[in-house]
């Protein structure tokens, strides 16, 4: 499967991009597929059946929600968040669902929006969808939210949908790290040039270039809407935001003549820009998968820290680190998981972090092999991180952990930038390591709400 930089880098809207971005979107492909083959008049009721991961978390992921603007027509990157709960509400009072924005269904939600914890065959985030007619069944599909709102259905799963796609074909198509780097070597490029040429195969520069400058648009808009809500975050929890706060203590600090270390400085702003993501991204806002919701922080975190502390840092820089940090993700897609459900924190966490650190020893003058190391480093620390988040929702610990992997990410880049990029773990070794680990975790590790933090913290 040929992976694009704009696939992984996604406007969507909080709070996960498997369980909210990723069911929106197959509910949205569902009604289009009812729309072509003429069937929407039809419709007299549509039956939703949650299993696995999508079951057991979805309340807190706000995947029922999702499902029904889906299902409304709407889709991820264009949805404005403020609709959603009127919507939602809406339809529990009226018990009417507006399929497809104009034709309207039954949906009585306690019948038609089903929950069951057994996972499907292919992947734990699974969903049925159904249409009944007044007599008879119209269509069903199996639909599988694998990972940074990758979709796929029943049928593209039986046919493995990380086969090639023989028309598409790359001038530099490269399946592990040790392809990408002896391509670098052979062609004298940087990773950022070599996934430049491949994108421009897909659309043109100048499509890249904008395209890559909207999402980093979206990445800062969701930075300054961080900063500037405070409150509690929904679910229950009652967690307050602190970016707000925080900003407003590094403002104070940068204008005073207090004595303060740059490094604890710059490590406060990274750790601000993360959590501002994080938060807007718990209270269903608007954000960019990168290459999760879960994960969202860590790359506007790290490129925003080389922007605002680089004097010399242009815009030309940000269309070079998003796609050196692609590179990194596309390998973690294609050999392991981004999916927090099948492999853990680790796959998107981690992922996010190798993606960052990449991206930022990129900018800062490596050699491929030193951003190979980069991104290696920032992985091998992530490996066996759980995804345990209390309640179901994406906040504890999921916003302090992209604070901390974004601190990590630049770290791995400097200590790449320390050697000549030979170092003993390659990025294929840990990328597949992080694979096995996944496979090795118990299910109550992997966004299940059933083990770790997520139950721990109750008891205690």
């Amino acid at each position: 499967m040929s992976i694009s930089v704009f696939d992984l880098f996604k406007v969507g809207v909080g709070p996960s991009s498997s369980h909210t971005v990723g069911p929106m979107r197959a509910a949205a492909e569902f009604v289009e597929t009812l729309r072509a083959r003429d069937l929407l008049p039809r419709v007299a009721r549509i039956e939703v059946q949650l299993h696995g991961s999508l079951s057991a978390t979805g309340v807190g992921h706000n995947t029922d929600k999702a499902i029904i603007l889906g299902l409304m027509g709407e889709l991820p990157e264009t949805i404005d968040p403020a609709i959603i709960d009127p919507c939602v509400e809406e339809l529990l009072e009226s018990q009417t669902l507006m399929l497809d924005n104009r034709i309207a269904v039954p949906f009585v939600w306690v019948r038609d929006m089903q929950w069951n914890d057994a996972p499907l065959p292919y992947h734990p985030n699974a969903m049925r969808l159904i249409a009944h007619g007044h007599r008879d069944e119209l269509y069903r599909n199996v639909y599988y939210s694998v990972g940074g709102g990758f979709v796929v259905d029943e049928v593209a799963a039986a046919r493995d949908p990380l086969l090639e796609d023989e028309s598409i074909r790359l001038p530099y198509e490269f399946n592990t790290a040790n392809e990408l780097l002896a391509l670098c070597r052979m062609h004298k490029m940087r990773i950022s040039e070599l996934m430049m040429a491949n994108e421009c195969s897909l659309r043109s520069e100048t499509q890249v270039r904008r395209g890559l400058w909207r999402i980093w648009e979206v990445m800062n808009e969701c930075i300054d809407n961080g900063l500037t809500h405070d409150g509690i975050l929904p679910g229950g929890l009652n967690v307050k935001r602190r970016a707000k706060r925080l900003h407003a203590r590094l403002l104070d600090v940068e204008t005073s003549k207090s004595i303060i270390s740059s490094t604890f400085s710059a490590m406060d702003w990274v750790n601000l820009f993360a959590l501002a993501v994080n938060e807007e991204n718990a209270a269903g806002g608007r954000m960019v998968t990168a290459p999760t919701n879960g994960a969202a922080g860590i790359i506007p975190a790290v490129l925003s820290y080389y922007m605002k502390f680089q004097e010399d840092a242009r815009e030309e820089d940000v269309v070079d680190f998003l796609l050196a940090a692609a590179s990194v993700g596309i390998l973690c897609k294609k050999n392991a998981s981004i999916s927090g459900a099948e492999v853990g924190c680790q796959g998107e966490v981690g992922s996010a972090c190798a993606m960052a650190a990449a991206g930022l020893a990129e900018l800062m003058g490596a050699t491929p092999e030193q951003v190979e190391n980069a991104a290696e480093i920032g992985l091998e620390h992530n490996l066996g991180l759980t995804c345990d988040p209390i309640g179901g929702l994406v906040q504890i610990p999921c916003i302090e952990r992209n604070a901390i992997a974004s601190v990590k990410a630049i770290n791995a880049a400097q200590m790449s930038m320390c050697g000549d990029g030979d170092h003993f773990v390659s990025l294929d070794k840990a990328i597949r390591t992080m694979r096995d680990t996944g496979r090795d975790m118990q299910d109550k590790y992997k966004e299940t709400s059933k083990g770790g933090l997520a139950v721990n913290a109750i008891e205690c």
